[in-house]
């Protein structure tokens, strides 16, 4: 009989404590720095390359975990010293998902790599989905890719927008629809190697939070990338159209299917922000004196010190769940993945926000670090599936009904 424990193994207990040194010691001092430049920090991420934090065989050997746990700690811990870092680390990751999520063995041999480079010369990757006018409604998606059958090449023409990585990253991941009639079924994803021509980033977009990490729209001119840049290929292509047109149930769709594969990582990003600005909080409480005695001691501090806490604790156990639920392919029978994303990202708003409140006039400078946490924060409500969207998942896996 298998004894049910939520202990972590030592194997990951090493990881957690190596990810939270290099958090510790080189992320956070370099956070309010790479903040104020709003530059994309390649001396961090060729550090992280260097140390094996970033690149291919991480990701692997984090994946590797049959309780899918270790890519979360890693996210918490990293995104506990700074958010901006940590998205310019692991923003590459969504691209590497994409390509998991729906490519052939040759095409995640072929392209993973290249999405990371090597520590002399660390690269990036960028997954490109979101639109000005095709945001949350995936469906609505303008980006054409068309198969020019002669020279077995796929030409994608659009418009991308608010793109980690976009036009810096040696390798794009880009949905676009092949059946505009069929909707978000008609879509697929495709690899455009480095270097293709008709490819171009606007200039970097200057954001409330997460300044360090690259973002940016995406032009997409008569892109033209080889048929095997089709992720998963023509045939499965082909055959997924072909259920579309009769009618029947989909397999999933590719944006879906990377986000589903996301969530609980990015709901351990949100985390490692909250906490952050929990422990600031608590140790500011403990050395504040006001009234002739620490802050810490007056129940309005404690109490809201508890709840952010416990919150925190509530929201992790949540992400555990579908971190290991996604590894071991259970099915979000109640948007778990949802569930886990959505509460990570509240918490994360809330605690932060908290956080600058504990702290006072102190909280509201840039003196004190919870400024840019409660501005990193509020991005976990928005991007990869509004808090709206969270609801709207949970709602239909619950309801069996189509909420609009």
């Amino acid at each position: 009989m298998v004894e049910f424990s939520l202990d972590l193994n030592e194997e990951q207990r090493d990881l957690r404590e190596w990810v939270h040194g290099f958090a510790r010691d080189v992320v956070r001092p370099a956070g309010a720095e790479w903040d104020a430049r709003e530059e994309t920090p390649w001396p961090v991420i060729q550090e992280a390359a260097k140390i094996g934090l970033y690149g291919f065989e991480f990701l692997a050997n984090t994946w590797a975990d049959p309780t899918g746990l270790s890519l979360c700690l890693s996210n918490e811990e990293l995104f506990w010293g700074d958010a901006g870092i940590g998205m310019a680390i692991f923003g590459t990751s969504l691209a590497v998902a994409a390509i998991y999520a729906s490519g052939t063995p040759d095409q995640m041999l072929e392209w993973v790599p290249q999405c990371f480079g090597d520590a002399s010369d660390p690269k990036v990757a960028a997954f490109c989905t979101t639109e000005p006018e095709a945001g949350s409604d995936v469906g609505s998606m303008r980006t054409r890719a068309r198969y020019d059958e002669a020279a077995d090449e796929w030409v994608i023409s659009g418009q991308k927008a608010f793109a980690t990585n976009g036009g810096i990253a040696e390798v794009h991941v880009v949905t676009a629809s092949v059946e505009p009639e069929l909707g978000s079924r008609g879509q697929a994803a495709f690899v455009v190697p480095p270097g293709t021509p008709g490819l171009n980033g606007s200039k970097k977009l200057k954001k409330l939070g997460l300044r360090a990490s690259h973002t940016a729209d995406v032009f997409l001119d008569e892109v033209r990338v080889p048929g095997r840049c089709l992720l998963g290929g023509k045939e499965a292509l082909d055959a997924r159209l072909a259920r579309a047109r009769e009618g029947r149930k989909a397999q999933g769709q590719a944006a879906m299917r990377t986000f589903e594969l996301s969530r609980p990582a990015v709901g351990a990003q949100a985390l490692g922000v909250a906490r952050a600005a929990y422990e600031y909080a608590l140790e500011y409480a403990k050395g504040r004196v006001q009234f002739g005695r620490p802050i810490i001691e007056n129940q309005s501090i404690a109490f809201a010190l508890a709840d952010m806490k416990m919150e925190i604790d509530a929201a992790r156990l949540l992400v555990w769940r579908a971190a290991w639920m996604g590894r071991n392919n259970r099915p979000f029978e109640a948007g778990e993945g949802s569930m886990s994303k959505l509460k990570a990202g509240e918490v994360a708003v809330a605690v932060t926000e908290k956080a600058v409140q504990i702290l006072g006039g102190a909280g509201f400078v840039r003196e004190h670090p919870v400024e840019r946490w409660y501005r990193d924060a509020k991005i976990y409500t928005i991007f990869e599936g509004t808090s709206e969207i969270q609801r709207l998942v949970v709602a239909r896996a619950i309801s069996g009904v189509y909420i609009r």
